[in-house]
């Protein structure tokens, strides 16, 4: 009993639907007049409902669509064999209306099919840089630029972005890595991944393929830390040639910053009261991190009148009209000349010691990291030390600093000259 009355409901909603609620008027067919005039186009014509546009009673408005010929006039020259085609035409079309097709679905799906790779892209990207930092926006700006050259070459700019597929993407990839390294390579594709997400959650494209396709494996372009003795010698040589570098080398070293971070510092960004500061983190997420003895004093001498200045220039606390890539290439670059003029200082007092491409000033991150854990680890299990370090570099998760230490060999093992006897 329950199927049949689940059957006259079903029934029931499909004739109310097309009966009392009709979307649709009935396909007709326009047959050139009474006199059947075969110069005239003939054609099937029906009303749909709007989707949008209602009455004054706010009533849905039937709207008349498109003329249906699919080259009847063309193809039939005589009153019988256009009428008989015409109604196959006008007969599958009111079924299509009675299982529920819309017109206005159609165009919804043509204007997608209707983006084409240069203009989906551009669309994703203006999309996504609202969530970038700015160095951030200038790589993927640059990244996307190039693939769209590629894609050019190719002759697929203009045509429809469903047409660039995972070998188009997989050959501009590998096309990378012939040319530079698997590590730009894996940066490409990480780009490229991002980009075709924000299509896929926009229903430009129906899948992200680009995730798909492999990572592979790249060496890190490693930071060599410095000695003790070095970074003693290298803080006194910058003492008398360049200060300012120096008051950027040690907000690197004592507060654990990127030097990247050091360059978003702002004077409304430190809090001397409470002794923290405000980092903008390359993910764009600010984090509070205390100001430690060792550089206060510094900072207690600046001038903190303008708090829009930045916190280090070329010259000292101010304004500089310049992106944060290009502040962090000009203290690289600052740090680049006085590390030749060490290595000449250095051999000048006959020491065989010099400091190679591999020392950066990111380097002073790793050092001083180093040299934090292994003094806590005196004290303090691995765990402890762990949650101590964590909270005072800013690492978001354990594995990541646990990585992090690895990577910099923060610790090492105990002489194990015994178990070789």
């Amino acid at each position: 009993m329950g199927s049949f009355f689940d059957k006259l409901q079903t029934v029931y909603a499909t004739v109310y639907s097309h009966g009392l609620k009709k979307r649709f008027t009935e396909p007709k067919i326009y047959h050139g007049g009474e006199d059947f005039d075969l110069s005239k186009r003939w054609y099937v014509y029906y009303s749909f409902e709007h989707p949008t546009k209602r009455d004054d009673k706010g009533n849905p408005t039937l709207k008349r669509q498109t003329p249906i010929m699919l080259r009847v006039n063309q193809r039939y020259k005589t009153k019988k064999e256009r009428l008989f085609h015409l109604q196959l035409i006008r007969d599958a079309l009111h079924q299509m209306l009675k299982d529920g097709y819309s017109p206005y679905e159609q165009e919804r799906d043509e204007r997608s099919i209707s983006y084409s790779a240069e203009s989906a892209l551009d669309f994703a990207f203006e999309l996504k840089k609202g969530l970038l930092s700015e160095s951030s926006v200038r790589d993927y700006k640059s990244r996307l630029n190039r693939f769209k050259t590629h894609l050019e070459q190719q002759g697929l700019l203009h045509r429809d972005i469903r047409q660039v597929d995972k070998k188009v993407v997989n050959d501009y990839l590998n096309s990378i890595q012939k040319a530079s390294s698997a590590r730009n390579r894996n940066n490409a594709k990480m780009v490229l991944g991002a980009l075709f997400s924000v299509l896929v959650d926009n229903e430009i494209i129906p899948r992200n393929f680009v995730h798909s396709i492999k990572k592979l494996k790249s060496r890190p372009k490693r930071n060599k830390a410095y000695s003790h003795k070095v970074v003693d010698g290298l803080y006194e040589f910058l003492e008398a040639e360049d200060p300012q570098l120096l008051f950027f080398i040690k907000m690197v070293s004592y507060n654990f910053l990127r030097p990247i971070e050091v360059c978003r510092l702002q004077i409304k960004d430190i809090d001397l009261s409470q002794k923290v500061l405000h980092v903008r983190a390359k993910n764009k997420l600010v984090k509070t991190k205390i100001v430690p003895d060792l550089i206060l004093p510094e900072l207690e001498r600046l001038d903190f009148s303008n708090a829009e200045d930045y916190l280090v220039t070329p010259t000292g606390v101010g304004p500089w009209d310049a992106t944060e890539t290009n502040r962090r290439d000009y203290f690289s670059k600052q740090f680049n000349k006085a590390k030749k003029m060490y290595n000449m200082h250095l051999k000048e007092l006959g020491e065989s010691l010099q400091l190679g491409q591999d020392h950066t000033i990111y380097s002073f991150r790793h050092t001083f990291i180093t040299k934090l854990y292994r003094q806590l680890r005196k004290e303090f299990s691995t765990t402890e030390t762990y949650d101590k370090v964590m909270l005072i570099t800013g690492h978001s998760t354990l594995d990541a600093l646990k990585a992090y230490l690895r990577d910099i060999d923060a610790e090492l093992p105990d002489d194990y000259s015994g178990y070789l006897n």
